[in-house]
């Protein structure tokens, strides 16, 4: 009946095993939500509401005003830096009904990495803050932008705190930053204050026309802008509104903390929200005790989130004097979810936090566990979503192989990219006949659960055996002292590469490295155990919270460069 789909035959009935899916552009869920719930809250933000209605009105009048003032036209990237604040969600909906392409950017790119992704996505225009309006400023010569919109955390707080929020921003940042309303900088509160220009609506090819351009980590290489059409984006947040099928529209609240110019944040939190006309409560940085404030507060039913957010709260002083027990459903993305935080989390909230996976290049979610019914399989990415055909294939000659033997994943659906934009070499080597190669190493069982080993590049290979990261960390993490750690290659004169293990213990504890390698050698092969422990304060994260791993390999190759040159 499943034929080579396994999965198909585990899903729960409430599940769809294909969709009937709308042609409509992303911008119809604000359209629709704004229609059907005009008062309702669409975001809470440090105090303050802001209805469906005045996010589809303030996103329409900066779309006129874009076309009207600025001159965007159909295909215009319009890059957006800006974190998890109510403008982020007026100001993409306005670049796509403005017909632009957004270009989501972190806040936090330094001069460097912000004007190379200017430059790549040919970006005219880019919407920040008015604290990185210096920054933006700088590189502006050297690429396409021509305007930049400006805001400020304040526009959207309530009164006191948007008159005390400047005073704040000023002690913590030591700077203020004063824009006019002329020439190539616009004011978004002022531009929100004037008659709304006439908007002009282009014809849509949703399958074709790209909605987003997703630049990817840049954790090795440059980034690659991922090109995402309106159908793919649109198609994967319906599969993500079927998987959470107990959830009603028009009933929910998500916790928007992972950020909104990754795709993970945009696709799973914002538009989901947007498209069930849930309320979406924003929180700009993650602080594990304002979060768990804001859960107990706001009362959030859904909370995607990452491994690293999850221990944050888990392992905060203060958790048990918050009420957590709103929370109806998590999918962690972004890292491997260790089994101990999955099983405490959903000892704490009473609700069901499972691993989903995904990638950029695929909207990005591909594969869950399933948060209700049917099997939950410790250790597992879960089974491919609606519509999704997946399958393990040999790293060397790309033939699929046995149930249970390791290869790489690769995808298929509508939720996979278009391409990388400007770059056909590249999407050739990873798009061949419709199916996405993710460099990702795994397997699948017989009832068609997946199962990630490691990345092709993060498998460490010492002495000749092939050892993953991960089966090692999921050891560490079961260490009652461990908050965060990973494992890396690091490079070895005799066996080529050697494992060592990077480890952030919980407050107040003391573990030496004998200790942790004892305890390590209980339960994983001797060749696979770490031969180096570091304890550290921190480990080095993207803005989502995935550790990386490549800089901790890269500190370790230039430590060794910097001695050969001592001795040199």
């Amino acid at each position: 009946m499943t034929g080579s789909k396994p999965w198909l035959a585990v899903y729960p009935k409430e599940i769809p095993t294909t969709i009937d899916y709308s042609l409509d552009p992303v911008q119809t869920y604000l359209e629709n939500s704004a229609r059907d719930f005009p008062d309702q809250a669409a975001t809470y933000f440090m105090g303050k509401e802001t209805t469906f209605k005045q996010l589809y009105e303030d996103a329409v009048n900066l779309a006129g005003y874009f076309q009207g003032r600025i001159g965007i036209s159909k295909g215009d990237r319009v890059a957006i830096m800006l974190p998890n604040t109510p403008q982020a969600v007026i100001c993409y909906f306005a670049v796509l009904f403005a017909g632009g392409i957004v270009v989501p950017t972190n806040p936090l790119y330094t001069e460097r990495e912000l004007e190379y992704q200017m430059k790549d996505s040919g970006a005219i225009a880019i919407i920040t803050l008015d604290i990185l309006y210096p920054r933006v400023s700088k590189i502006m010569p050297q690429t396409d932008l021509k305007h930049i919109i400006v805001t400020a955390i304040k526009d959207y707080l309530p009164f006191p705190k948007n008159l005390i929020y400047p005073i704040i921003q000023k002690r913590q940042y030591g700077i203020v930053v004063k824009v006019k309303h002329e020439g190539s900088s616009h004011l978004l509160s002022e531009i929100l204050k004037m008659e709304p220009s006439p908007l002009t609506k282009y014809e849509s090819n949703p399958e074709e026309d790209i909605a987003l351009l997703q630049y990817t980590g840049g954790t090795t290489g440059f980034p690659k802008g991922v090109m995402l059409t309106h159908k793919n984006l649109t198609a994967n947040t319906t599969m993500s509104e079927k998987w959470i099928y107990k959830c009603e529209k028009g009933q929910g609240t998500a916790l928007g903390i992972v950020p909104f110019f990754h795709v993970y944040g945009m696709t799973v939190c914002m538009l989901l929200s947007i498209k069930m006309a849930n309320k979406m409560v924003l929180l700009p940085k993650f602080d594990a005790l304002e979060t768990l404030k804001i859960i107990h507060k706001q009362r959030p039913t859904l909370f995607p989130g990452a491994p690293t957010i999850y221990i944050g709260i888990l392992n905060h002083p203060d958790l048990k004097k918050y009420d957590l027990s709103s929370i109806q459903a998590c999918i962690s993305g972004s890292a491997p979810l260790p089994a101990e935080v999955q099983q405490k989390f959903e000892e704490v909230t009473g609700g069901k936090l499972v691993e989903g996976y995904g990638l950029s290049e695929a909207s990005p979610v591909t594969h869950s566990n399933f948060l209700w019914d049917g099997e939950k399989v410790k250790g597992s990415i879960g089974v491919p979503y609606p519509d999704t055909d997946a399958k393990i294939v040999s790293v060397d000659t790309g033939e699929i192989m046995p149930i249970g033997e390791i290869g790489e994943i690769v995808v298929k659906g509508p939720q996979v990219m278009k391409g990388y934009w400007n770059k056909p070499d590249e999407t050739q080597e990873v798009l061949k006949d419709g199916w996405l190669h993710t460099g990702d190493l795994g397997y699948m069982d017989e009832k068609g659960y997946f199962y990630i080993v490691d990345r092709k590049k993060d498998m460490i290979i010492a002495g000749g055996y092939n050892i993953y990261p991960r089966e090692i960390e999921e050891v560490l993490y079961e260490h009652p002292d461990v908050l965060e750690a990973v494992a890396a290659g690091i490079p070895d004169p005799y066996r080529g590469e050697t494992v060592k293990a990077y480890i952030v213990l919980k407050k107040g504890a003391a573990v030496t490295p004998e200790e942790m390698n004892e305890y390590v050698r209980k339960y994983i092969a001797a060749y696979k155990a770490p031969r180096i422990y570091e304890f550290r304060d921190e480990l080095p994260k993207t803005a989502i919270g995935k550790i990386l791993r490549r800089k901790l390999v890269e500190e370790e190759k230039k430590k060794i460069d910097d001695e050969n040159k001592k001795h040199a």
